[in-house]
Formats: C-alpha cells, structure tokens, sequence
C-alpha cells in the first residue's frame, strides 16, 4: 500500500474512534468515500501515472474503499446495539412472575353470531361472499324488481351519496352480482347456487328498542331446479337450531317484498319475554327476524338465469336481532353505542 492510501487509512480509523453517534458517522462517511471524500480524489490521481501504476494504484484504493465501508458497518451495528442496551437500561424493573392484569377485549356478539351462521351454512355447502356497504341504485333496487318511482321505495329510505351511490339498504343489493357470478355454473354444470352474503346495512329511520339506522344483516341465496318452500323452511330451521343449540319456534306469515313471489315473514318467539310481550318485540311475543320467499322471476331474468327452468330462494336474516335473541340484549342500540361496561359481558377474562 502507498504511503498516501496508509496515511488515510490512518486517519479514518483515528476517527473512527471519536464516533459516538450515527450523525457523527455519517459525516466520517461522507468525509471519506463520498463524492468528494479523500478515498475518492484519490481515483482523480490515477490520470498521472502510467499504465501499469494506475493498475495497482487502483487495485489499493478500492482495497482501501471496501475498507473503509466495513468499519463504518460495523460501527454503525455497534452504535446500535449500544442504543438498544441503553434504552433497556432506562425501563423500569419489573417481576415477570407476576400475572399481567390486563383487560381483554372480545369479538362483538354480531361478530359471534355471523361467523355462528357462516359455519353453519358452511358446513351445509354455502358459499360465503362480501359485498361492498356503497352500491348503485341498479343493485339496491332496480335488478330487485323494484323500478323508480315504485312505492316499495319508501320502505327503505336510505344515505345518497352526491355522486348518485347510495348506502346500501339491505344486503339483498348484491343479489344480482351473486347471479351473474355463478349462473354459468349453474347452467353449465348443474352446479346449483348456494351463497350467502353478510354485512352491514343503513336505513334512514326513527330508532328505539327494536330498530337502528345501522345494523347487520346476513343474505342468502339457492338457486336450482324444483326448488321450493320446503327447502327454505328446511334451512332457516337448520341455522337456528345450530345458533340456539335448540328447538326455536317459527311462525311464517305472508309479507310483501318485490324481490320474492311469494313472500314471507319468518318470526321467532321472543327469547328475551318468552313470548309473553316487552319492548323488544312491541309486546307482541314475536320479532321479526328474517323476510324471506321464493326469487321473483324477474329478478332470475335480471341475474341471466331463465325463471322457466329455474327457481330459487332468498332470505335476508337480520344478524342485530338474531344477536339480541342469543345473548338477551334488550334495546338494539346498545349493540352500537361502544359502551364497555354493556359489552363486558362478552369478555372471556372478566
């Protein structure tokens, strides 16, 4: 090595052993092999020496360059390690003996319950799928039979947006999209369609016990030949046998909703009263839980499925209130409010 490629050397690792931060290492960084460090200007000299004399010249100096980029590694993961020990000098001592009294949180009853119901419906070949909380008035109303101006509408006054979306009503807005997904399937290859579509809803609406202009609802959907009412009563009693780990009693009443033909209220009894009548189900010992019915033709034919050779049902359980049932939530706003103290009861580690 040439007596000017050991005197910096020299130099660097002197200062090397002032370094007591990354500030001041990044400045002996730049001092030495930056643009204009001292490693560098020495390549500039090279256009003074001969051919063979640049050849080792060059071969010291990017000895000399590696040199240098090693040390300032290494120091920089020595820096590092020190900052590390000083910042676990500076915490307080503690005995990890002790058992952390910590409070846990939990999933929401609705959470509890929804994935309850996707198991369910799992376990019996659904498919389960997402649908955006932003839709087009096409997929909230229009491909569900129900055309502007129709009177229908005033039953679901929901949030519009200024570019003309709106928050979705009911879950059943993403029936058209289940459909189109997989009518090909289903004429194809026999598949038969079987979905079901959780999520949250927005109404425009007075609230108190038993409604909320937020809540949560799960869709479901099968679609196939000879399809009946015997097979939607099947299923829905199914799922609430699961969900309830119980006989539940059901009540069917007709119900008009433009997206089924025939159309349905599937109640349950009170679980909260017994039957015997409260604020939850307006004294009557019944709440609705799920409308429910046999898929309107039209709305077959707006999904690219013939209603001729098809048919098909569709429910649209109400996950809030199937919630308030399981665990005896009486007021439906308490599920929203975000109060710790109404939802601790949830909470494993009480």
């Amino acid at each position: 090595m040439s007596a000017k490629t050991s005197e910096i050397k020299l130099k660097f690792l002197e200062a090397l052993q002032t370094i007591s931060n990354a500030e001041e290492l990044e400045k002996i960084r730049v001092e030495y092999i930056g643009k204009k460090g001292y490693v560098t200007e020495l390549l500039k000299e090279m256009k003074n020496l001969s051919n063979e004399e640049k050849k080792t010249f060059g071969q010291e100096v990017n000895i000399l360059k590696n040199e240098v980029n090693d040390k300032i590694s290494e120091k920089r993961e020595e820096l590092r390690l020190k900052e590390i020990e000083l910042e676990n000098s500076r915490m307080p001592e503690f005995d990890i003996s002790m058992p952390p009294k910590l409070k846990r949180g939990s999933y929401h009853p609705i959470t509890l319950v929804q994935r309850q119901c996707e198991e369910v419906f799992r376990s019996m070949g659904f498919a389960i799928e997402d649908y955006s909380e932003i839709v087009t008035d096409y997929e909230c109303f229009e491909a569900l039979n129900i055309p502007k101006n129709h009177p229908a509408r005033d039953m679901q006054d929901t949030y519009y947006l200024e570019n003309g979306q709106l928050l979705k009503s009911h879950t059943s807005a993403a029936q058209n999209a289940i459909y189109k997904k997989y009518k090909d399937a289903l004429i194809n290859d026999g598949k038969p369609i079987k979905a079901i579509f959780p999520g949250r809803c927005f109404r425009n609406e007075a609230t108190d016990a038993c409604h909320e202009n937020t809540f949560f609802q799960m869709e479901g959907v099968m679609v196939d030949k000879n399809i009946s009412i015997s097979n939607l009563i099947f299923f829905m009693k199914t799922m609430l046998s699961e969900v309830f780990q119980k006989d539940i009693k059901v009540r069917l009443r007709p119900g008009f909703f433009p997206f089924v033909e025939p159309g349905f209220e599937l109640d349950i009894s009170c679980l909260i009263c017994g039957g015997d009548g409260c604020p939850s189900c307006k004294h009557s010992g019944w709440l609705e839980l799920c409308p429910c019915g046999m898929i309107h033709p039209e709305v077959l034919r707006m999904g690219g499925i013939d209603p001729e050779e098809y048919t098909g049902f569709a429910f649209g359980l109400g996950l809030t209130r199937l919630a308030m049932m399981k665990y005896g939530v009486k007021d439906i706003r308490d599920l929203n409010s975000g109060s710790l103290k109404n939802l601790a009861q949830f909470t494993d580690d009480k």
